[in-house]
């Protein structure tokens, strides 16, 4: 029960983040689900790579923050449909700013995560 309630807590405060942002850009072009999801890949490679390289992050918070509040943020159904609402040209570049984007968000938080570790290294 207790993971249950992790993924709901996470999810219900990823939602509400989400919802925050879109209505805090401006319309027009979808703004809002492009900044989610750059920064919710972000936040996601931190969490991963963090785990893979350190380990810290208990199985209750990965739960929380990754599985709850990162898969409610973040949103390719919003994205799809936002997406086929556009002329083709901004629907293309749409596709390509979330896609590229997002993966060099996950490389950037990557990137924290192995100067951090690296940094630890060090001391």
């Amino acid at each position: 029960m207790r993971p249950l309630l992790l993924v709901a807590v996470g999810g219900f405060a990823g939602a509400v983040a989400r919802h925050a942002v879109a209505v805090a850009l401006p319309a027009g072009f979808p703004w809002g689900t492009l900044a989610v999801n750059v920064a919710g890949s972000f936040a996601l490679g931190v969490v991963l790579y963090e785990v893979r390289l350190t380990g810290r992050l208990t199985p209750e918070l990965r739960l929380l923050v990754g599985t709850g509040f990162l898969s409610s943020f973040t949103t390719y159904s919003t994205f799809a449909v936002e997406t086929a609402a556009l002329s083709p040209t901004f629907a293309v570049a749409n596709v390509g700013a979330n896609y590229a984007l997002g993966f060099a968000a996950v490389l950037a938080g990557r990137a924290v995560v192995r100067t951090a570790v690296s940094g630890e290294v060090s001391r």
